[in-house]
């Protein structure tokens, strides 16, 4: 699809199989690197190929794991994009299917830190040029705290493409399971409406959070004899997604499909994978589903392939050029 020649993939420490999967869709081999670590926790990491004059892209999850936090993870990835830039990189991106810290992004308490922006300087204090991302918490907000080009990337075509021949001549209602999710859910309802020649119904549900606990309300839309297909940008305990599936259930949808970019499946979260109320879990393979037991993974969630969307994005940024 590209000139390797021209261009270079390098995926850091857990990321590398997704690293793998996005080159393959270049149809280009995946570039090695060092990465080391020390006994005193410091770390290194190198390219091991020259990457002089080259268009290169870096792709690293900032998602936690057992090996790596999340800190730690975006440290790796500025000291590799700062080796990169010092090694005579023509242009770096870097590629973050999903992006930590992306949740606080604006003041909510007095003193709060606007943690979004922070991640923001320091990338492009590293000589970043572009950043590449999927579905970030509040886009809007992602945008704005970068002062380079950035890419946000949605998942609603993956969504589309899946579920469109499960839900061809079924009556569908797309639900948000908060108020704040309601673009989203109308960006899937239209794509869907499109795909299924047929415009599918609408709801809401009435989402309260005080002190950092969620309660549910009422719901808001019709969802009596439908498919119900919840959308949202992440899993995290899942508290969010089992009210709106109960909420679901309890108004009489006939099924609930849970969709969701990001699976981080923290906590009690493959109790709410393996409840009743919900039928099915969809999510992008931006974290990988390391926490929920193979069995209840195998018979309830389905893993879509995110990569292919950020190897377009590849393509069409080098060939821009």
């Amino acid at each position: 699809m590209v000139d390797s020649g021209a261009i270079k993939v390098f995926a850091l420490g857990a990321s590398r199989a997704y690293g793998e999967r996005l080159s393959g869709h270049l149809e280009i081999p995946l570039s090695p690197a060092e990465e080391r670590s020390f006994e005193d926790g410091e770390h290194k990491s190198r390219p091991l190929v020259t990457v002089r004059g080259h268009d290169v892209y870096v792709v690293h999850s900032l998602y936690a794991d057992r090996q790596q936090g999340v800190s730690e993870k975006l440290c790796r990835l500025l000291f590799f994009a700062g080796a990169l830039r010092d090694a005579s990189a023509a242009r770096v991106t870097a590629v973050v299917p999903y992006l930590g810290y992306a949740r606080k992004d604006r003041k909510t308490q007095p003193r709060d830190p606007v943690t979004t922006r922070y991640v923001a300087q320091m990338v492009e204090a590293l000589g970043v040029a572009k950043v590449m991302t999927m579905d970030a918490h509040n886009p809007a907000a992602f945008q704005n705290a970068f002062r380079i080009p950035t890419d946000h990337l949605e998942a609603t075509g993956l969504f589309t493409d899946y579920l469109a021949p499960l839900l061809r001549g079924r009556e569908v209602a797309v639900v948000s399971p908060d108020i704040g999710g309601a673009k989203r859910a109308a960006q899937l309802r239209a794509s869907l409406a499109k795909a299924l020649g047929a415009e599918p119904g609408s709801a809401f549900v009435d989402k309260q959070r005080a002190g950092g606990i969620v309660s549910g309300g009422p719901l808001v839309g019709s969802v009596a004899g439908r498919t119900a297909v919840i959308i949202d940008d992440l899993i995290g305990s899942g508290t969010t997604i089992r009210m709106a599936a109960a909420s679901c259930r309890q108004a009489g949808a006939t099924q609930v499909l849970v969709a969701a970019t990001h699976g981080l499946f923290l906590g009690a979260a493959a109790e709410v994978v393996g409840d009743a109320a919900i039928d099915k879990v969809i999510v992008a393979d931006t974290v990988p589903p390391f926490r929920l037991p193979d069995e209840l993974a195998g018979r309830k969630l389905v893993v879509l392939d995110s990569a292919r969307v950020f190897a377009d994005a590849i393509y069409r940024n080098h060939s821009a050029d």
